[in-house]
Parts: structure tokens; sequence; C-alpha cells
């Protein structure tokens, strides 16, 4: 009797922690900072920082999360997440809409992924997927060389900036109101290019809005569903998607506020407010939680909790000055030294890289002290007048001057 009491005991136990297992948080644990080789002094500050920014109304508030050596040493949400219609509180479980942090962590992720695979190699021709890809053209109207696509990632394409006008108005008149992805990249395709293939650096989102359609092009999914497949849904970033559904909007932060009425889990991004919400330059949503489980990923040369998602190769290409476009200062989708990588500070070295969002947001890695910072905030909440560039700075510095122990 005693013996079969322990045996269902055993059996109940081993029950638990399975399950336990299998439904835990894949979130990174929380750890001390000064564990972590981090003063909390500086971890101190850098929450200074950030709370001085919202009472000044640089930003109605903010999440920022300091990770080192696997764990998280900060997580911490600061003012509101909300001003008008009414005030809310910001929380640190609160969605993100990620603007321009959908480059590397969708667009560029899924392109190394399919470059993995073999399925294409990044010195092919751009028009070898977009036929109508129009070349540059010098003022004797002599077609210059082809574009390819790691000229699309390293922003060296000779694509503009963006199209002619980026107001919502003038865009519904311009392409109505709502556009196939395909019509877009075609309408990109035949855009004048402003400069040859690899001779100048002009960061446009309209070359990953192409990278996204040619993903559709090789594997018949959206960049949303490959992005899903192969790299959120391994790594269990269960609040990580374009378009949240309406079950999570609640916890949506909004950002611009249109006809009245704040955008919340709807994209800022007027060009993927068109495709309906899914692009190759922007439409990601996510948390700080499932942010640091990237950056971690990262950091582990590819892999989390067992699972690889790029080869430890592919992640150092990614992460480095890609040498045919030094003087961009850019790698594979991620930025180390161009004139838009101050959200890095002045103190990681030169092989820290990470990427900022026009609505507020940032991400800055650091393999030298194994350790990323996250700062999220909808700086164009209410009006698009909130202010991040020199508060990033600031904060990177507070971040890196935290460590005092390798």
């Amino acid at each position: 009797m005693m013996a079969m009491t322990k045996t269902k005991t055993l059996i109940i136990l081993l029950l638990a922690l399975w399950f336990g297992a299998s439904c835990r948080d894949s979130g990174l644990d929380r750890g001390k900072a000064a564990e972590l080789g981090l003063s909390p002094e500086q971890m101190k500050r850098v929450g200074d920082i950030v709370q001085e920014a919202v009472q000044s109304g640089d930003i109605p508030g903010a999440v920022v999360v300091v990770g080192r050596k696997g764990k998280v040493a900060l997580k911490r949400a600061f003012g509101s997440s909300q001003l008008v219609p009414q005030r809310l509180p910001m929380t640190e479980d609160m969605i993100f809409d990620l603007a321009s942090l959908t480059k590397p962590l969708a667009t560029a992720t899924s392109v190394m992924i399919l470059v993995e695979q073999g399925r294409f190699s990044l010195n092919e021709k751009v028009k070898d997927y977009v036929p109508d890809f129009e070349p540059y053209t010098d003022d004797a109207g002599k077609p210059g060389e082809d574009a390819r696509l790691w000229h699309l990632l390293t922003h060296t394409s000779g694509l503009p900036a963006d199209l002619p006008s980026t107001d919502p108005v003038e865009l519904e008149k311009m392409l109505g109101p709502s556009i196939r992805t395909a019509d877009l990249v075609s309408l990109i395709a035949k855009m004048k290019k402003t400069d040859p293939p690899g001779k100048a650096f002009r960061y446009s989102d309209l070359g990953h809005i192409t990278l996204a359609h040619i993903v559709y092009k090789i594997t018949g999914q959206t960049i949303a569903e490959f992005a899903q497949q192969h790299i959120f849904g391994p790594l269990r970033m269960k609040h990580t998607f374009y378009s949240p559904p309406l079950e999570f909007r609640d916890k949506c932060v909004p950002t611009l506020v249109l006809d009245g009425k704040p955008l919340r889990g709807v994209v800022h991004d007027p060009l993927a407010r068109l495709q309906g919400g899914v692009s190759g330059n922007a439409g990601l949503f996510s948390t700080a939680d499932d942010l640091a489980v990237f950056c971690q990923m990262i950091l582990n040369k590819g892999i989390y909790d067992g699972k690889r998602i790029l080869s430890h190769l592919t992640v150092e290409r990614m992460t480095e000055i890609y040498p045919p476009a030094a003087f961009s200062g850019r790698g594979l989708g991620w930025d180390l030294d161009s004139a838009y990588s101050t959200a890095g500070g002045d103190l990681f070295g030169p092989g820290s890289f990470g990427h900022t969002g026009y609505t507020g947001t940032s991400v800055w890695i650091d393999p030298q002290t194994d350790m990323f910072l996250i700062f999220l905030t909808n700086r164009v909440h209410p009006d698009d007048k909130g202010s991040v560039v020199v508060l990033r700075s600031r904060l990177a510095n507070a971040a890196a001057a935290a460590v005092i122990k390798k």
C-alpha cells in the first residue's frame, strides 16, 4: 500500500514537472544587476533618464529592458501608454508597433533563412524576381548595372527613400484605399533610381517592401506567415505578430491620433497600412519580453532554448558591416555605423549593432559585453511630436557604463 502511494506521488510529481515545463513562459529569467556584473546605481540611472523624459513630455511612456548574460537585469514600465482620449498607464506587458524594427526582425531574418536553405543567393539580381525593376540611368539615359538582393538589405540599391508622398491622404489619392503588395512593388520597381547600385547609402523603406514580396514569390507565404512559421513560432514569441488579433488590441499601445481616434493595433506606417498591415518595412507588433528572446537568440548566434533559427555564420554576416557596402555602415538588415545608429550611444563597441523604429522603438545588441538594450515607446502619440533621438543615445550610454565586470 505504501509502495503504491509512493508510486502515485512520483507520477503526480513527474506530470506536474512535465506540465510546468511545457507551459512555462519562454521569456528570459530575471537576474540581479550586481550578479550580472552591472552596477545597480547605473541601472537606476537608466530608469531615471526615462522618467525624466516622461516628465518633460518628450514621450508619453516607455518600457525598457536591459539584458546581460542570458538574464534580464532591468525591466520596467514608465509613464502612460495613452494620453488621449483619456490617460492610461503603461505596463511591462504592453504590445508596441515596432515600425522599422520589422526590417531586421522579420524581413532580413526571413531572407537569410531562405539563403541558408539555398533558395537564392544575395548576389542574384533583383530583376530575376521583380522583372520590371529598372536600373539606374545616367544623365545621358545610359542604364547602369542591375541591383542585387544585398543592395536592398543594405539600402544601397539606388531606390529613393520613399514614395513621392507618405501623407495618408495623398497616398490614398495616388494608390486608393488599399493596394496589393505586388502592385506596389511594381510601382517601386519602375521608380527612377537615385544612384548606381552599391555607390550610395540611402535609407529606404521601399527596398524591404520589395524583399518581402520576393519572399512571397519564392515561398508562397506572406512575410507575416513565413516569419511566424520560421522565427516567432519556434521562439515562442507569443505576442509578436502583424495585425494583432482582436483579443490583444487592449494591450496594444496607441500611436497617432487620426480622425479623433488613436491607432491601436493598427500599423502606424502609411504604406504598411495600405497593404493591409503586412509589409517588409513595418507592421510588426511585439512586447519587451518577446524582443528580449529575439535579442538573446542573436547573442547566442542563432539559437535559443534549443531552437535554432539561424546558423552561427549567418548571424555573424548579418551583424557585421557588409564588405561590398562598407561605406554604408550597415550589415544585412542591421545597423552598425550609419547616420541612423545613434541608438547605440558612444560607449558600446564597434561590434555592436541594432535598429530603430519611427514610432519610438529601438534595440541595441553588444556581443562584446553579452548585453542588449530594448527601448519601446510610442513617441508619435498623440501628434507625432515626441522626441527620442538624443534620449536613445543617453540610455545606451547609461546602460553601457553599468558594466563593471566581464
